[in-house]
Formats: C-alpha cells, sequence, structure tokens
C-alpha cells in the first residue's frame, strides 16, 4: 500500500540504513484508494467525505510527489500527538498466517518508529504450533479453547514460538530497515510466570505473576524495537505458555504505554455479534462490562477486552481491538480519525 510505502521510503533515507523492503501492491489511484486520508482531526472518531467534482478532478490530476507531500501534512497532528509515546502491539491471527499481511504489519512498525513512536510487538503463533506439533505426531488438545500444554507440547511451543516465530519476525522487521530483538518472557526476567488456576487440566498454561520492564527500557529508549514472544518461566525455571493478550497488557501497563493494540480477526466490538457492521467505534469501560453482562460480548472477545479493561485501570490511556485482516490497519488505528476497530477508553 503506498500509504506506508511512500512514508517509510521518505524516513528511511535519515532514520535508518538502506535495506531491502518488504514489497507492497501500489493502487492504480492512491488519493481514491485511501479517502481516510482526508480526515483531519485526530480527537473525534468520525468519517466524512464529499465527492464533488472539483475534488474528483484535484484527485485525478495530482502528481506522485504532491500525493508524498499531502500524505506528510496530514499525518502530522497524528504524529505529533504520538511521538514519543509507547505504543504495545499484540500480533496474532490472520495477520500472521497471510504474507501480505505480515508485511503490512511489518511495514507499519517501521514506519510507526521512523517518525518518533516507540513500539513493543507481542506475539504469539497458534498455527505455526500446530504445523509442528501436527509434524511431529502430537495431538493438539484444547479446553474452553486454551491449549493443554503437557511436557513435551511444552517444549515444541519454546521452540517455535522463541526460537522460530519470534526470530523470523525479527528478521522481517530489520530487512525493513528498523533494528529489532527479539525476547521471551524468560530474557532478563522481563515476566515471572505463575500456573493457571486451571492447571491441572491444562497443563503448562500460566499467568503473568511479575513484569519487570527494565531490560525493555533500554532497547525502547535506542530505537530498537523490541520483539517479545509468550513464554515465561516461574520462580523455579520451569516454562509456561501465556496467553498474547495477556502480556501485551500486562507490558503495556509496566511500560506506561499510551495505546495498547490487539489485531484479531473480527472487525472489533459488535453491537450485534451476527452483524459486522455494526461496529462500535469507540466505548468506555463501564459500557463495555454492561455489553459482557448483556451477552452482547461474548466468547473469545472477552479475554480480550478484559485485558484491555485491565491495561486502563493499570494507567495505559486507551486500548484498542482492531480488524488485522485490514492491510496497513495499524495506521488507520493510529494515524487516521477513522481507526480500524473499537478503541476502549477510562
Amino acid at each position: 500500500m503506498l500509504t506506508a510505502k511512500s512514508l517509510i521510503n521518505h524516513c528511511s533515507s535519515s532514520s535508518f540504513s538502506s535495506k531491502p523492503r518488504i514489497a507492497t501492491p501500489k493502487p492504480k489511484n492512491p488519493i481514491l484508494a485511501f479517502p481516510f486520508l482526508h480526515s483531519q482531526s485526530p480527537k473525534a472518531r468520525s468519517f466524512s467525505i464529499t465527492n464533488s467534482a472539483e475534488e474528483h478532478r484535484h484527485a485525478e490530476s495530482v502528481t506522485p510527489g504532491q500525493f508524498r507531500v499531502d500524505i506528510l501534512s496530514e499525518a502530522l497532528p497524528f504524529i505529533q500527538k504520538f511521538r514519543g509515546k509507547t505504543i504495545v502491539v499484540k500480533y496474532g491471527g490472520a495477520a500472521m498466517k497471510s504474507q501480505a499481511l505480515q508485511a503490512s504489519v511489518v511495514n507499519d512498525l517501521v514506519l510507526l518508529a521512523c517518525v518518533g513512536l516507540r513500539p513493543v510487538l507481542v506475539h504469539g503463533g497458534g498455527p505455526e504450533i500446530n504445523l509442528w506439533l501436527k509434524r511431529l505426531n502430537i495431538e493438539a488438545v484444547f479446553r474452553d479453547g486454551l491449549r493443554v500444554t503437557d511436557s513435551e507440547t511444552m517444549e515444541i511451543v519454546s521452540m517455535v514460538l522463541v526460537g522460530k516465530v519470534n526470530k523470523h519476525l525479527v528478521s522481517l522487521i530489520n530487512r525493513a530497515g528498523a533494528t529489532a530483538v527479539g525476547l521471551s518472557g524468560m530474557d532478563g526476567q522481563l515476566l515471572t510466570a505463575r500456573p493457571s488456576p486451571n492447571s491441572a487440566q491444562l497443563g503448562f498454561v500460566g499467568e503473568v505473576a511479575r513484569v519487570d520492564p527494565n531490560v525493555l527500557r533500554p532497547l525502547v529508549d535506542s530505537g530498537h524495537i523490541p520483539v517479545v514472544t509468550s513464554v515465561a518461566a516461574d520462580e523455579s525455571g520451569q516454562p509456561y505458555n501465556i496467553n498474547a493478550d495477556t502480556v501485551a497488557g500486562e507490558l503495556a501497563a509496566a511500560l506506561g504505554a499510551e495505546k495498547l493494540i490487539l489485531l484479531t480477526d473480527v472487525p472489533g466490538i459488535l453491537r450485534d455479534r451476527e452483524d459486522p457492521t455494526s461496529l462500535v467505534k469507540v466505548i468506555n469501560i463501564s459500557r463495555v462490562k454492561e455489553m459482557i453482562e448483556e451477552g452482547k460480548v461474548g466468547g473469545g472477545m472477552i479475554p480480550k477486552v478484559n485485558c484491555c479493561v485491565r491495561s486502563l485501570a493499570q494507567g495505559v490511556r486507551t486500548a484498542s481491538i482492531i480488524d488485522g485482516r485490514v492491510p496497513h490497519s495499524l495506521l488507520l488505528e493510529i494515524m487516521t480519525d477513522k481507526g480500524a476497530g473499537t478503541m476502549i477508553t477510562g
């Protein structure tokens, strides 16, 4: 998508070394393909476009150079708002399985770092774990949506998340022009785990007992992008598999992040779970709790919402659940009024 790539090309010449970038397709008419770029205020999530003949003629006649200048100019209020702020992004779902969406997320992260934001990426890797379990003839077992993790499965989880998925993401970010550093919760005792209350049924599935962000701060302060996988050990050294949403929320709180963003496979919180067009764009904590009580928020969305609510209660300014199936959804969420999902406020 030209929006991300144009800005990355503009910034990387001064901020990062020249390296190969992950290619993304260019729209035939970028102005018409990105009407959201005409939104003005970073304070309200409104979305209105006038479709006058005059604007259409302007869009058709604008030069590529003018288009890039327009993008930078209209992004300025959002860059000013978030510059120097920490943004924690949980990456998973469809955005991990599609190479095009993977490139989109990586380019977005590099762009955000380029213009002065401080992104931290947290990831899981369920599909990759399932693939390797199948290759090794180990059955994947789930209870209530959670992976049953015996000692053999935990060994595979650690190898796949720490040794494969994490380093693959680090490599992609480095190739795109930034510098990423891969970590697990065990590195620098970033995370200390404890068994989940259902450990008798789930095995080595854990929760976050403690966060020590001191290993992350120098990396973020130096302009690196930390890439954190959701494996951590308890005080005895036993590794645990922890939900990546939970890890992202706890890290956001510990780092005093401006924003927590969860990439998902749904548009966001819906007024009607059967109607994907009934997106709630902005909601506060009290109202989202009411929606859970009313049954309007259910299933796998409940732990994501609870993760956001917990992070907000610990000082994170806003938390968003966005549609990771949309290309460049991170930029849409941070750099436009419209956003790319649901933003939860305190």
